[in-house]
């Protein structure tokens, strides 16, 4: 039995670990202890030495002095303000009567919403919650089925998963040991193309089932103009003028050969800074060439399109770093919840103690998973992890197929946290062993483990829909008639063809690694293989001699004085960590002499 327990260390080890987290133990106990209890197991049986845990310090001190973990805090707390100052609602309440004369038009407007507030807030809570509060009990009054309008919710308030700035993509380039930058710009156009995927299943269904998303009634559309006209052609105006200005100014501004992320970044910021300052500019002259519409957009929109660009346009440009720009988000929410006076001291002090509670639940998670993998990669867990997935039929696509079932499976039972901290570290050195490029390794895994929050019966979007849909019959405050509830079935139910769509982008990131890639800045090759090391040497006239004359004349003395100098040789001569020669010896001297036995 001991001996079994030997040479199988690491899985019994894992297999361990997830009995713990199967009983709901907190995941950051689970981890440390399972590191402290088989790392003692392990020193007992000889397999390690005592003085192993002297490392374990240094690695915790690693994860307290990590400058990336800062933007945590700072994306959490510009979130939490976001949606407490009724940015979510303006946005929904402007959108929806966009969108209203739309069938399925209320779901176009939850999904839009959904991405943007993900690209300005980064919290799913905050999104499916603000979206289920505010947009459930219209979708409801006005006859959507309550498996779609549930779906479409709690799948759009989970694009903060993947679009940047996401928690998790900075916990996944911290595991993989690659910059968030990268991760962010690898991560937007899948994102984005994700988001697209749930408009264009809304769009189905509302071609298709017509009876499940109607258009809102005439009644509901409060943004009328005095004639009764909508107003959208005004609006259409002001789109076709800003995309103009946009596109100009990326014409003549830039070269053809310019950074294609900097010219989307600033020539749309420009686009949109025409558009709001003549939006201004009407308002503040009575002109009244816009619509009521159109400067209800501009003027719900733009804000958060700024904030965007004060966040992610900063890091995309290599202006500030994602720290620097996490904290320049939190400043322009605070600024935008006091320009709307939203913010009080309650609200401030709520926003810190979430805000506190979340990033202390990150960092206990990652000191656990410090303790963890100090003792599993000791008894050679990684090794262990390398073999068994190196070893699958198929090369790279078998080792993702099985990596992504894998973590589907994982996602029914552990969070996204926990499976950043668990599974990435096990994982990310295989994949850069079999050649995969681990950002768009990461931005893959981290649109798997989206479908976390999607998961019945598990998934914390669900849970989160659950706490704030009716759960008794009650009576709409508007039509006055009685509404019936919604049950949890019904929302499980509604999350499973998101939970598809959600596989379905994972088969495109695998079949087109462009929409990862083509995010990502362009950087030149370097071949090592043409790389010359030259160091100038004072030669004597001795030395100097042979080269002079014929090569072919140059003794075996003199060839040895120049391989000594030569510091390419030196680093093949340097000892290597597999060599059993003794300390100091050559690899040249390891070697048997030719012809020897």
């Amino acid at each position: 039995m001991i001996e079994l327990l030997t040479h199988n260390m690491a899985p019994v080890m894992f297999g361990a670990l997830i009995v713990f987290l199967l009983l709901g133990y907190p995941v950051a106990f689970a981890l440390a202890a399972n590191g402290i209890f088989f790392g003692l197991i392990g020193v007992e049986l000889g397999l390690l030495q005592p003085s192993l845990f002297q490392a374990l310090p240094q690695r915790l001190w690693s994860v307290m002095s990590n400058d990336t973990l800062l933007a945590v805090p700072f994306f959490t707390f510009m979130g939490l303000i976001l949606e407490r100052s009724g940015m979510a609602e303006d946005l929904l309440d402007t959108i929806g009567q966009l969108f209203g004369p739309l069938r399925g038009g209320l779901a176009f407007a939850v999904i839009f919403v959904g991405a943007l507030l993900a690209a300005t807030t980064g919290v799913v809570a905050a999104s499916v919650i603000s979206m289920g509060l505010i947009s459930l009990p219209i979708m409801l009054r006005y006859g959507y089925d309550r498996r779609f309008a549930t779906g479409v919710i709690a799948a759009s308030g989970t694009l903060a998963q993947i679009i940047p700035p996401s928690l998790v993509l900075i916990v996944m380039a911290d595991q993989l040991g690659k910059s968030v930058g990268d991760m962010y710009a690898g991560a937007f156009i899948p994102g984005l193309c994700l988001a697209g995927l749930y408009a264009l299943y809304a769009g189905g269904v509302a071609v298709f089932k017509p009876s499940w998303a109607p258009a809102l009634p005439l009644a509901a559309r409060t943004f009328r103009e005095p004639d009764g006209g909508s107003g959208i052609a005004s609006l259409a105006l002001q789109v076709i003028v800003a995309v103009a200005v946009a596109l100009a100014f990326a014409k003549y501004h830039y070269p053809p050969d310019a950074p294609t992320d900097e010219l989307l970044v600033v020539s749309t910021s420009v686009g949109v800074g025409v558009a709001f300052v003549a939006a201004v500019i009407n308002r503040l002259l009575k002109l009244g060439l816009l619509s009521r519409i159109a400067e209800r957009v501009t003027f719900v929109l733009i804000p958060p399109l700024a904030l965007i660009f004060l966040v992610l346009g900063t890091i995309f440009l290599g202006v500030a770093t994602p720290t620097e720009g996490g904290a320049m988000g939190a400043s322009g929410a605070l600024v935008m919840a006091l320009a709307r006076r939203r913010i009080s001291f309650s609200l401030l002090r709520q926003a810190m103690d979430t805000t506190a509670k979340l990033t202390s639940f990150v960092v206990f998670i990652l000191v656990g998973a410090r303790v963890f993998s100090l003792t599993f990669y000791g008894v050679d867990g990684h090794i262990w992890v390398e073999h068994l997935l190196t070893g699958l039929p198929g090369g790279q696509l078998g080792f993702l197929i099985v990596v992504n079932i894998l973590i589907f499976v994982l996602a029914f039972f552990l969070d996204f946290f926990e499976l950043a901290f668990i599974v990435i570290p096990l994982l990310g050195p295989v994949a850069a062993k079999l050649g995969i490029d681990l950002i768009w390794f990461g931005v893959l895994l981290g649109v798997n483990m989206q479908t976390s929050f999607m998961h019945p019966p598990f998934g914390f979007a669900l849970f989160y829909l659950r706490s704030v849909a009716p759960a008794k019959d009650y009576t709409d405050k508007l039509s006055g008639k009685l509404t019936p509830k919604v049950t949890t079935g019904q929302i499980y139910w509604g999350a499973v063809p998101f939970v598809l769509i959600q596989c379905i982008m994972v088969a495109l990131i695998i079949a087109l690694p462009g929409i990862v890639t083509g995010g990502l800045a362009k950087k030149d090759a370097v071949n090592t293989d043409q790389m010359r090391i030259e160091v100038p040497v004072e030669a004597s006239e001795s030395e100097e001699a042979p080269l002079m004359g014929d090569p072919a004349a140059a003794s075996d003395a003199e060839d040895a004085a120049k391989d000594e100098d030569d510091p390419a040789k030196a680093v093949e001569r340097a000892p290597r960590a597999d060599d059993k020669s003794p300390p100091g010896a050559s690899a040249d001297a390891a070697k048997p002499p030719a012809g020897g036995k």
